[in-house]
């Protein structure tokens, strides 16, 4: 891990807030620079992109453990849901998780014919019930790292006959979730993926659920270089019909950093993720603070969120959320990287 970090990382401080932004490898960094490169020397291939770009979702399709014909193309979280939110029929029930992540919950509370509901992380798979149309939650959470009970939750559903969407953002590229046990993901792949942010990923099951690809554009056709002018006559028939148009650069620069994840192998770098997290909590904790427990790569000391500001003045990067100090370490990061986070972080 330590090889791989030094030959595709070069952070000029202890970079610990990959649950805001990753880093960018070398190698997709690369890609970047050739690909601007191209389109200021007019140099464009957008048939050899777009291949490229398959490329990308055949490797989030992998890493989502599914057929590439079930991953959708996109820019943002909100986007994907508000896919998901629109196919809701009026009055349907909504269930999500307490001070989830906006994204995944706003597209839902945006339409008033819904009725959203909400119960505490662990009490979830609980609170599912007879009329219960979906249940929607962070694998990981945003603010604090704590892991969804994704198996109860997916189980409890099935017994309602309620629909499961899971945002994987804060956990695909280094906690491996099962795609197929849900009707819909989405993640947004600028995080533990590593990917120029405007790359977003939906897995749908075969059937495409109940969605209806509202945004469907050019693109979205079965045949797309046919489907340029007036009506598409006939969409794609796999997920590729809720794509849109996708942003070239994030996309080949996409394939890059997704290629490292692969190669790296996300238990591997779970395992290195979760010991280096479980070190600082547990100096944390020498240190009279009580960050919140549990198994998972992002560490949240309660109550410390604005020292964030004055461990950047001490060259460490990490960030506040929802009053927490947050603390995630990824591929990239070393026990010395914790050795100088925890010397300086304030005792309590």
């Amino acid at each position: 891990m330590r090889d791989l970090a030094r030959a595709e990382f070069a952070p000029t401080a202890v970079y610990l807030n990959t649950a805001s932004h990753g880093l960018t490898p070398s190698r997709t960094a690369a890609a970047l620079r050739e690909a601007v490169e191209e389109t200021v020397e007019g140099r464009i291939d957008m048939v050899r992109w777009f291949a490229v770009i398959e490329q990308a979702r055949a490797r989030f399709a992998r890493l989502a453990g599914l057929a590439p014909d079930r991953v959708a193309l996109g820019a943002a979280v909100s986007a994907h849901v508000s896919l998901v939110a629109g196919s809701l029929p009026p009055g349907a029930e909504v269930l999500v998780a307490d001070g989830d992540f906006s994204s995944l919950v706003n597209p839902f509370a945006m339409r008033a014919d819904l009725k959203l509901r909400t119960a505490g992380l662990h009490e979830l798979a609980d609170a599912v019930r007879p009329g219960t149309a979906l249940v929607a939650v962070s694998a990981v959470q945003s603010a604090d790292g704590r892991l969804a009970d994704l198996a109860a939750v997916a189980g409890a559903a099935r017994a309602h006959g309620a629909r499961t969407l899971v945002d994987t953002t804060q956990a695909t590229g280094w906690l491996p979730v099962d795609a197929d046990a849900f009707d819909y993901t989405v993640c947004g792949a600028y995080k533990w993926l590593l990917c120029p942010r405007g790359a977003s990923f939906l897995t749908v099951p075969g059937d495409g659920g109940d969605l209806v690809p509202l945004q469907a554009g050019w693109i979205a056709g079965e045949r797309p270089w046919d489907s340029c002018y007036g009506m598409v006559e006939e969409v794609a028939r796999s997920a590729r019909r809720f794509d849109i148009s996708p942003a070239f650069l994030p996309y080949l620069g996409a394939e890059r950093s997704l290629a490292l994840i692969e190669e790296a192998g996300p238990e591997v770098v779970g395992a290195h993720d979760r010991a280096l997290a479980a070190c600082f909590r547990a100096g944390a904790a020498e240190r009279g603070h009580r960050p919140v427990p549990g198994d998972s790569a992002i560490v949240a000391v309660p109550g410390l969120g604005g020292a964030a500001e004055a461990l950047k003045g001490a060259g460490v990067e990490v960030s506040g959320r929802a009053g927490n100090l947050r603390a995630a370490f990824h591929l990239y990061n070393t026990a010395e990287d914790v050795e100088r986070l925890l010397a300086a972080l304030p005792r309590a």
